[in-house]
């Protein structure tokens, strides 16, 4: 199962990559240049997770050379990233603990790659689906794939929490598809509710969806989330969070989450 995530992880990411291509030509080719602006407009949040990337390979020993610099500015990272953990793996050329690392550094990265970049790019072109052109077959399926690559992330994530634990092995496949599911149908549906409330409503999404950032940033500072130690970087990481969590929860602190899982669907509900 270990290697099979990484796996599926990359083709999610490829299949991805060539829809939002297919978009963009899509809108080149029709004149809508709007849109297409706006679709080239949200890869540039993807950099942050391709910056972050060669940090860490700097981090770890590994000076950033001219071919390695140039894939991140490709915005093909990740990819570098999958392709050494599957090789790493298919080799086993190293421990249990240094894939194990591998995996955690790609999964957080994937993550942080598809809520600054999948996301927006997902509800763009939902949007233009349901308001927009609601035949338009290319930006529907860019949608989808962008939905079940975030959702997947989101899974990945998960997985790789799942194995930190003490004496934990690998889930099921089952287990898998099931928090796959779970996510997809979450994201699919507040996706959607923006979506036809920007429709109808317009700009006043922003002060709905405002209201909500504001009271999961203060929830978040309310339970002292110590993951950042500096008092301005833990403020911006609760923002941060904050706004993700619009769309979903995700676990950062150790220990149960059964309590703050059940506060957070009952106030997003």
């Amino acid at each position: 199962m270990r290697g099979a995530v990484p796996r599926l992880s990359l083709t999610l990411l490829a299949a991805e990559s060539g829809a939002r291509l297919c978009a963009i030509i899509h809108y080149l080719v029709r004149g809508q240049l709007g849109w297409f602006g706006l679709t080239i407009a949200c890869l540039v949040p993807g950099y942050a997770a391709q910056l972050l990337s060669i940090l860490w390979f700097r981090a770890d020993g590994r000076a950033p050379g001219c071919w390695l610099l140039v894939l991140h500015l490709l915005q093909l990272g990740l990819w570098k990233r999958y392709w050494d953990l599957l090789r790493a793996a298919a080799k086993a050329g190293g421990g249990a603990g240094e894939l194990l690392a591998q995996l955690g550094d790609v999964c957080v990265l994937r993550l942080l790659e598809a809520l600054l970049q999948t996301l927006p790019h997902l509800l763009l072109q939902a949007y233009v689906v349901v308001a927009v052109d609601p035949a338009g077959f290319i930006p529907g399926v860019s949608a989808g794939l962008s939905l079940l690559s975030l959702a997947w992330a989101l899974v990945s994530y998960s997985y790789f929490t799942f194995l930190l634990k003490p004496g934990h092995l690998s889930p099921p496949a089952a287990v898998i598809l099931c928090l796959l599911l779970w996510r997809t149908g979450m994201l699919g549906t507040r996706v959607l509710a923006l979506v036809l409330f920007a429709r109808l409503y317009s700009f006043w999404v922003f002060a709905v969806a405002g209201v909500h950032w504001l009271l999961m940033s203060f929830w978040l500072g309310a339970q002292q989330t110590d993951i950042v130690a500096q008092p301005c970087c833990w403020r911006l990481f609760n923002c941060l969070l904050g706004a993700v969590y619009i769309f979903c929860y995700i676990n950062v602190r150790p220990g149960p989450s059964r309590t703050r899982v059940a506060v957070f669907y009952a106030v997003s509900t």
